[in-house]
């Protein structure tokens, strides 16, 4: 427990924090939060389409779990979960196709880890190899033959057995890793159906696959969900009708019972606002009677293309407001929390800036949570305070 985790005083589970949230730029915080709250819910991306993710989409035409499988490793219970069943699910396999370019090697050295007498399950207690194990076999079961799995990641693999077997479920999967890993917390992902991250783009241009928005060519216009997948030859963009799945039922049960909601520092297209376009989250997110607060990114965010603070605080009411048209800003957007002295923001903060965030009725609040010399980096132990703090959990007298 941090020093600061000490002077707060909360109920028993902690304050119930929910996130809008994806990759890996929360994973410090969210451990950070294990010393504040038992009770955060992250409500997580689930359309990454690159690397070893790719390839299990396109073998089973599914969500990606790999943004999933971060968080709950990131809250997992280290002092009571052995540290070889947290190395096991964050592991990838060995790169022996990286020259050969043949991926049956890989296959029969994950076919053998289904076996119980793999050195693999030798440092674990026979409780989390066996429960490991057999969800690995269930992903083993239905491992089509011309899988690579090269550089797959093992939880994932882990993920991926359990929702095909409970017939395209995450509710089973992600109650059994949660409680095997002892998450103080709760991850869901924000929809349950197989879609693609798509943007045109300010030059006309389209863009499909998360993958592909580390290079735009130019401005956001409008994201949407896809079909689709990335990377099809021969699709007009005609094609590409934006889809608005619903938003998953329990995380509509969560945001209504959340005691803050806050829209975190990540990738702003990919983590963040990916996460806003299923139906029913602007009109939950207004009706939830709880504070409402945006963390930008400090440091540089490739995505943005010199989108400003107060226009991506712009970005996220109008993707909100897609359900909720008639919803005020404080409904859904209330304080921006930035740190001026060390923060690096596109843009930067101007009093221009600051009167249009006034204009908004959003508030900006200024407190320590970068230091100089990582001006990219938000301090996990700095923005927990300031977050909890903006979330009403005072400081004890």
């Amino acid at each position: 427990m941090s020093e600061a985790s000490a002077v707060f005083r909360f109920p028993p589970l902690g304050p119930r924090l929910v996130f809008f949230t994806g990759g890996t730029a929360l994973r410090d915080l969210s451990r950070e939060l294990i010393s504040y709250t038992h009770n955060s819910v992250h409500l997580v991306t689930p359309f990454d389409s690159g690397g070893s993710s790719a390839t299990l989409r396109r073998a089973f035409a599914m969500p990606a779990v790999g943004d999933i499988r971060n968080r709950l490793l990131a809250l997992a219970d280290g002092t009571v979960v052995p540290a070889s069943v947290l190395q096991f699910c964050a592991s990838r396999l060995p790169e022996v196709s990286e020259t050969s370019g043949d991926p049956q090697p890989l296959r029969r050295h994950l076919q053998a880890m289904g076996n119980k007498a793999h050195p693999v399950w030798a440092t674990m207690p026979a409780l989390f190899a066996d429960a490991l194990r057999l969800h690995l076999n269930f992903f083993l079961q239905r491992m089509p033959e011309d899988f690579d799995p090269f550089r797959a990641c093992l939880g994932n693999l882990v993920l991926a057995g359990g929702y095909l077997h409970h017939k395209r479920l995450f509710g089973p999967v992600l109650a059994f890793l949660s409680r095997l890993l002892q998450t103080r917390g709760v991850v869901l992902p924000t929809v349950s159906e197989s879609l693609h991250l798509a943007a045109y783009l300010e030059d006309g241009s389209l863009v499909v696959g998360q993958h592909h928005f580390r290079n735009l060519g130019s401005a956001v216009r409008q994201l949407f969900l896809t079909v689709h997948e990335p990377d099809r030859d021969g699709l007009d963009q005609k094609e590409h009708t934006p889809c608005r799945p619903p938003l998953a039922p329990n995380a509509i049960t969560y945001l209504r019972s959340a005691g803050a909601i806050c829209y975190p520092m990540g990738s702003f297209y990919t983590s963040l606002l990916a996460n806003l376009l299923p139906k029913n989250v602007g009109r939950t997110v207004a009706e939830a009677q709880c504070p409402k607060i945006f963390i930008p990114n400090t440091g540089c965010d490739a995505e943005l293309h010199g989108l400003t603070v107060a226009g991506q605080a712009a970005v996220i009411l109008r993707q909100l407001r897609e359900d909720a048209p008639d919803a005020p800003t404080e409904a859904l957007l209330q304080t921006v929390l930035v740190d001026s002295r060390n923060g690096r923001y596109e843009g930067g903060l101007s009093a221009e800036e600051r009167a249009t965030f006034a204009r908004m009725g959003v508030k900006l609040v200024d407190r320590p949570l970068v230091r100089e010399q990582e001006p990219q980096r938000h301090v996990p132990e700095l923005t927990a305070a300031a977050l909890l703090e903006l979330t009403g959990n005072r400081l004890a007298e």
